[in-house]
């Protein structure tokens, strides 16, 4: 599992420059990622490791990673980012 210094620079990681993935990745990371199983966290130190572009097309345009692994990563945080959208 990841130690708290770890999660706070994967928080630092997930500010990407881009609103659309800001709103989506801050907000997942500081909340979902700490209860997560150690796997699923690797997972999402590894979808961070992605281009923009990519992420950008995964989460804004439907389309999703060849990696199995990535594309459930991506679902869960679309899933939470509409959980929490309703929610306001």
């Amino acid at each position: 599992m990841l130690g708290e210094n770890e999660l706070k620079c994967l928080q630092w990681r997930s500010r990407r420059g881009m609103l659309e993935l800001d709103v989506l990745l801050e907000p997942f990371t500081r909340e979902a990622l700490p209860d997560l199983s150690e796997a699923d966290q690797q997972t999402y130190v590894r979808l961070l490791e992605c281009e923009d572009p990519d992420l950008f097309s995964w989460f804004m345009s439907g389309t999703r990673p060849e990696d199995e692994a990535l594309s459930r990563m991506v679902d869960m945080v679309l899933e939470r980012g509409r959980y929490k959208g309703e929610s306001l």
